[in-house]
């Protein structure tokens, strides 16, 4: 196993906002895993139209026996199978407890329903992965009976 002597993760996922106090404490608020969009009208679209939520990626990494700089890649995968360009973030490593918080927000534009994997690796090694679910809600209203 690659990480069995760390870095290793102590959180990932999807939240609206991470906030840090001045002691360093990191605090996730409202921590999401699906996502449902609603269209409602007289025609709503049969297939979901393209979203573009606001979320914030958190991941909080422990060194173990890790150290020195890694390119962390944040690969989606979409539910097809296809994968999308990754998003690159350069982490360093200091050994022991010490870790690395990667804080930031995820501009994912989702163009269908189903579930999403959002793939992390260290280099080229795969650390983890985080599930997110989109779900498309359609309500047709104001349309008289046939």
């Amino acid at each position: 196993m690659a990480f069995e002597d760390g870095p290793f993760v102590q959180a990932a996922c999807f939240c609206d906002m991470a906030l840090r106090d001045e002691t360093r404490t990191l605090s996730l608020i409202r921590i999401i895993d699906t996502l449902t969009q609603t269209a409602r009208g007289p025609s709503v679209p049969e297939q979901m139209p393209p979203m573009a939520p606001t979320l914030t990626l958190a991941l909080m990494l422990k060194s173990g026996k890790a150290r020195g700089r890694y390119d962390l890649k944040v690969v989606p995968e979409l539910p097809s199978g296809e994968t999308e360009n990754p998003l690159v973030i350069s982490v360093h490593f200091e050994g022991e407890e010490r870790g690395c918080d990667v804080v930031t927000r995820l501009g994912f534009v989702f163009k269908q329903e189903g579930l999403y994997w959002f793939n992390i690796y260290l280099d080229d090694e795969k650390l983890t992965a985080i599930p997110f679910r989109v779900k498309y809600s359609r309500m047709i209203a104001g349309q008289p009976p046939s």
